[in-house]
């Protein structure tokens, strides 16, 4: 590893402090500057697990039958203090998904022999938290559907970052479709879809679709729509889709995005979304320029919260080619999801 980012010496109880500060305080005041400096550097510091945690991955995804996309991300700064003003109780250092790998797979299969992988495993150094199941339990509210394990980091060699927790999504393609719809649908809606916020008709809408989804995976559908066959399901998607003009504000929406970039294999990409142009810059970076890619991430997203349109992440994920498909809500491109609905609906 040529860049390691120390985690911060303040204690746990500064670290949470800040955290509420983002949460609470007047984004123009010295105290606001204070906490978000010190939020940066508690988020930059979970690069190091981040990095150990996609290394095991990639060796254990090596035994599946097909290819798997790997990514990885650290969440972005305004979505860390929204999560922290809707859940009050909620403290920075306990956020389980700071540093969040993906990993995207052709076959359901693939992913239950991965988890059992990780859970049987009991020579595994780190620390098991949890895993939430949305595969065979989707998500009521929004219909969202993915396995998610959520470990602390452990290592007697580098016993600083002890204790830091990693969270790893592993997903169908099609549930990866679906999800990064929502994603792109909110950002052109202007509404938190993700976050299960926003209009209740659109996540109606998104949650039936992910049930509609789920007979084509044979999986457990999303249990408020679970009385519906698989003909009744389709039959409400039509509905609904015709209702709210769905797939010709997706075919609207598409067109105008234009994306800045080039193939060159970097180690990280931060992408800037203006979501007013529609427009996308790509900045590459290679390994060793991480803290320099940090410092702009930090820069871009002060941009942000003081009012600019624009809506910056960091992320890593190989070449371009591979960060389209892994990210393409960042790209805002929903083609692939608009294609499968229309296929399902015409079925």
């Amino acid at each position: 590893m040529s860049h390691i980012i120390p985690v911060p010496t303040e204690s746990k109880s500064l670290i949470n402090k800040a955290g509420k500060t983002l949460s609470q305080a007047n984004i123009f005041s010295d105290e606001y500057a204070r906490a978000l400096e010190l939020a940066n550097r508690w988020r930059a510091c979970h690069a190091y697990p981040i990095n150990t945690f996609q290394a095991t991955l990639r060796t254990k995804i090596k035994t599946c039958k097909e290819e798997v996309l790997v990514a990885q991300r650290l969440k972005r700064m305004p979505t860390i203090i929204d999560k922290l003003s809707r859940f009050p109780n909620m403290q920075i250092t306990t956020m389980q998904d700071i540093a969040g790998i993906r990993a995207i797979f052709n076959e359901l299969s693939d992913i239950r022999f991965i988890v059992s992988k990780y859970v049987d495993n009991k020579s595994f150094p780190h620390e098991f938290v949890t895993s939430y199941d949305y595969i065979s339990s989707p998500r009521d509210i929004d219909g969202y559907r993915s396995h998610h394990l959520v470990y602390k980091y452990k290592n007697k060699h580098m016993p600083d970052y002890d204790g830091l927790r990693v969270e790893i999504q592993l997903r169908t393609k099609l549930q990866h479709i679906w999800a990064t719809a929502v994603e792109t649908m909110g950002t052109f809606l202007g509404q938190a879809l993700k976050s299960k916020q926003g209009e209740k008709e659109w996540l109606d809408f998104f949650a039936l679709v992910s049930s509609a989804f789920s007979f084509l995976e044979n999986t457990p559908q999303v249990p408020r729509f679970a009385h519906l066959t698989k003909i009744e399901t389709i039959s409400e998607v039509v509905k609904m889709e015709q209702k709210l003009g769905a797939i010709e504000k997706m075919k609207s929406f598409s067109t105008v995005v234009s994306s800045i970039g080039n193939n060159k294999s970097y180690t990280y990409h931060l992408l800037v979304l203006n979501s007013l142009q529609h427009s996308i810059d790509v900045y590459t970076y290679d390994r060793d320029s991480f803290e320099k890619a940090m410092t702009d991430y930090a820069k871009f997203e002060e941009q942000a919260a003081k009012g600019s349109k624009l809506e910056p992440v960091l992320v890593s994920a190989g070449p371009m080619e591979n960060l389209r498909k892994a990210y393409p809500n960042l790209f805002l491109d929903i083609t692939e999801f608009e294609k499968t609905l229309l296929n399902l609906i015409n079925s």
